[in-house]
């Protein structure tokens, strides 16, 4: 009995083992419409049908980063002053080190964030701050 007891333990093992390696040597599916990131330069944000256009954070002015969604002049002011503070961002992910942009915000602000080029994003209507109507007494 305790030959057959190691027998099982062995196969499953081995299974185990077997299962893993075919994992580890399949190849990584990508989201569609996302670049494989290449070794040593910066991540390209993923392509998204709904971005009308990118700010380029180690370039962008306040006016620049208050057109995203959820960013006022104060936490502009703050990405600003890291930047400063860092010289450049390496990687977009850095501006997360920013009091107020946490995991959840990055999600929505990544598609719009770039390290090089021009700063192409419009300003949207939408975002566009209105004047608050008087309340009623």
């Amino acid at each position: 009995m305790h030959l057959q007891s190691s027998h099982k333990k062995t196969h499953l093992l081995m299974s185990g083992l077997l299962a893993l390696s075919t994992l580890w040597l399949t190849p990584h599916v990508r989201a569609e419409g996302t670049k494989p990131a290449s070794h040593g330069a910066p991540a390209a944000a993923p392509v998204s049908a709904s971005v009308e256009g990118v700010i380029n954070i180690n370039t962008a002015t306040v006016e620049e980063l208050d057109r995203l969604p959820g960013i006022g002049p104060s936490r502009a002011q703050a990405i600003i002053a890291l930047r400063t503070h860092q010289k450049r961002f390496e990687r977009v992910e850095d501006v997360m080190r920013v009091k107020g942009i946490g995991r959840a915000m990055f999600r929505k602000l990544r598609p719009m964030l770039t390290l090089e080029g021009p700063t192409t994003l419009p300003e949207k209507a939408a975002h566009a701050r209105q004047p608050h109507a008087p309340l009623a007494s």
